[in-house]
């Protein structure tokens, strides 16, 4: 009987340390959660705890009720409703889709004052340990509406830019395009070269008609930035690209950093479009014969900073905080212009989230430098 008996108590301690052990494990979690809870009434951002087999809420935070308006029945709905393509998440989770494991989506609900609030949700499935039942989705609300209608606002001030733009180029075109049509209308007895230079000004004009057609529209301004190519260009391209358009009459000289990314995410064209800019400007305000410098550089504060320096007399001091507003023309300026060449290179810059900034440098001349983002 004294085997037996010794099995037994074997027996009842071991379920003893077992439940030791689970009663360790529970409290563990609670407490887990408990910190999650305190940390969730804390925060800014909606927290939350959702059965992912039952779709049911275990915890939403308060912050949650002050972002939408609702009380926790509505919002125990809502959740309900939000939480349909759980399932299917799970089970390809559970097939070995781990894109699956965290999510981050954008959905729309309505407040419960009626406006329309944009919410990014971000999500984790948190898969069940031997000594707990079930699976949870951990997750916070946060509200982005603010940001969607900036992003609306700065959309309509591109195209207002572009609008105005076209219009800009296309009045003088159309001109120098009514005048060469009626000269190659009335000069049918002009020499050989004359024509072929009549035949050289249309075809300029239609082609820049069509650049403003194919580039300066609206839809294609508000698009820069967002519908970038994934791989850009090499900095060392664009930069070569850039200087090939100064004349002859200029040196150039081109200064890179080893340390360079390979390529730069951006809209080719539109930094081409700002980089012959700024060149044309130092061309037309330093000396024949003088160097402009152009450079490509990582900065301290993130990103790539590509420059154009030139040795002319610089800036005025005083004309600093106007460089880039729509129609300014500095004193000095004596070639002709509407303005808008500083001002155009800059809205191609904004919306690629950098900055463009000019400034004079101590041993004379004038710099403007370009800073663009790098990706992460």
């Amino acid at each position: 009987m004294l085997p037996i008996f010794l099995l037994l108590l074997a027996g009842a301690v071991l379920m003893a340390l077992r439940f030791v052990q689970l009663r360790r494990a529970l409290l563990r979690a609670r407490a887990g959660e408990a910190t999650f809870r305190l940390l969730a009434e804390h925060g800014r951002d909606a927290a939350f705890l959702l059965d992912a087999t039952t779709l049911e809420l275990r915890y939403i935070s308060p912050a949650a009720q002050r972002l939408t308006g609702y009380d926790q029945a509505a919002l125990r709905e809502h959740a309900a409703r939000l939480a349909a393509d759980v399932p299917a998440r799970l089970q390809r989770w559970r097939d070995g889709d781990t894109s699956r494991l965290t999510l981050l989506r954008e959905v729309e609900l309505p407040h419960a004052d009626g406006r329309l609030l944009a919410l990014e949700i971000s999500s984790t499935i948190v898969p069940a340990s031997a000594r707990e039942r079930g699976i949870t989705i951990v997750g916070t609300v946060r509200d982005v509406s603010a940001a969607h209608a900036q992003e609306a606002e700065r959309e309509k001030e591109q195209k207002r830019f572009a609008s105005m733009l076209s219009h800009e180029f296309r009045t003088p075109l159309a001109t120098i395009d009514g005048a060469i049509q009626r000269l190659v209308s009335t000069s049918r007895d002009a020499d050989e070269a004359t024509r072929k230079r009549y035949v050289k000004i249309q075809t300029a004009v239609d082609r820049l008609l069509a650049m403003i057609d194919d580039y300066l529209s609206p839809e294609r301004m508000a698009a820069i930035g967002r519908e970038r190519a994934a791989d850009g260009i090499a900095p060392l391209a664009l930069l070569q690209q850039a200087a090939a358009t100064v004349p002859a009459s200029h040196r150039v000289q081109l200064e890179l950093d080893e340390d360079l990314p390979a390529r730069l995410r951006c809209d080719v064209p539109g930094m081409a479009l700002c980089l012959k800019i700024l060149l044309d400007n130092a061309v037309k305000f330093s000396p024949p014969g003088s160097s402009i410098t152009v450079s490509g550089k990582l900065v301290p504060e993130g990103g790539v900073a590509l420059c154009v320096r030139d040795a002319g007399p610089g800036l005025r001091e005083e004309e600093l905080a106007q460089l880039f507003e729509k129609g300014f023309r500095g004193t000095d300026a004596t070639h002709a212009g509407a303005g808008l060449g500083l001002y155009m290179a800059r809205a191609v810059v904004d919306v690629h989230g950098g900055s463009l900034q000019g400034h004079n440098l101590p041993e004379g001349g004038a710099i403007f430098r370009i800073w663009l983002p790098l990706p992460g």
